[in-house]
């Protein structure tokens, strides 16, 4: 795209044109899917761009390689890094970062065992996923009929781009019945998740959210809100919810990095409570953005101030 064309995205150790991260049409991951990702955020702060979990982030990478027996020749630590280096060579003080392991070489054959593997770290421009006006006025959703997969067919704990296959049908079957997303059920007919989010319930006061057993992506953003949650006072449950539990509840809100967390005002047309965001998931929300913009004290560590990092690490 012409508008990135000066920007610099990190290929193995190097920040490269935009223009020259390319692969070949006979890379592995082209026909076969076999990529693990990120999806992380950096946001402005009064001390400068600040990475959002990117340790938690870098981690969950590593453990997506280890699950779809992808070597990974870097920590943790340099992944880190690697974010913070993009950010910081772009001068980007606010941006969407997407960390990407993919199988590459120019070979034919679905078998990846001696294939190569290539990293890279692509900077983005982004905004609120589903419009400007989601985060305010909330969103309106439907059960799409497209569903998780049952345990042992594909591994939900990884971040693969494989698994967004179904997701892709499902937020294609939500836009053409003019919906702005679709939530998903698991293989047993229970809630999971978003097409690339995860869900909260609120009822009585009490938050729900549905546990990994719904073939559900363990987000970093969902651990996020339960753990701030907690320090608003807000009890939380990690259970099974029924589909018709969604009609019932006082509140409805997706999280994800991309998502942030966006209220949701309707499922099926059926009015989540009085068909606004509801009090505690406003409360969340800003919780969750004042900490990632440093208006709100970072007493868990969550933030990677890129200024301080990128000098440190040359």
């Amino acid at each position: 795209m012409a508008k990135n064309s000066a920007m610099k995205i990190w290929r193995d150790g190097h920040l490269v044109n935009w223009d020259d991260a390319n692969i070949h049409i006979l890379s592995h991951v082209v026909h076969y899917g076999s990529s693990v990702f990120e999806g992380v955020r950096a946001y402005e702060t009064p001390s400068g761009g600040a990475i959002f979990r990117a340790r938690e982030h870098a981690r969950r990478l590593l453990d997506s390689c280890k699950i779809y027996r992808m070597p990974f020749p870097y920590s943790a630590d340099d992944v880190v890094q690697a974010m913070v280096d993009t950010v910081a060579a772009n001068d980007m003080k606010e941006c969407y970062i997407r960390p990407l392991v993919i199988r590459t070489g120019q070979s034919m054959g679905v078998g990846g065992s001696d294939i190569p593997i290539e990293t890279f770290v692509i900077p983005w421009k982004a905004g609120p996923y589903l419009g400007h006006e989601s985060t305010t006025t909330g969103v309106h959703v439907r059960v799409s009929s497209w569903r998780r997969p049952a345990p042992d067919t594909t591994p939900t704990l990884a971040k693969a781009g494989g698994n967004y296959l179904s997701s892709q049908l499902t937020k294609m079957e939500a836009k053409v019945d003019e919906y702005a997303e679709g939530i998903m059920l698991d293989s047993f007919g229970f809630v999971s998740e978003g097409s690339g989010m995860n869900i909260f319930a609120v009822r009585d006061g009490c938050l729900y959210t549905t546990p990994l057993s719904a073939g559900i992506l363990q987000g970093i953003t969902r651990d996020s809100v339960m753990v701030m949650a907690k320090d608003l006072g807000i009890d939380v449950r990690e259970q099974v919810l029924l589909r018709e539990f969604l009609y019932t509840a006082d509140e409805l809100f997706f999280c994800g990095t991309a998502v942030e967390v966006t209220p949701i005002c309707s499922v099926d047309r059926i009015e989540v409570g009085d068909g606004k965001p509801g009090p505690i998931s406003l409360k969340i929300q800003k919780q969750y953005l004042g900490i990632a913009r440093g208006k709100i004290p970072d007493t868990h560590r969550w933030l990677t101030h890129v200024p301080e990092l990128a000098v440190a690490g040359r």
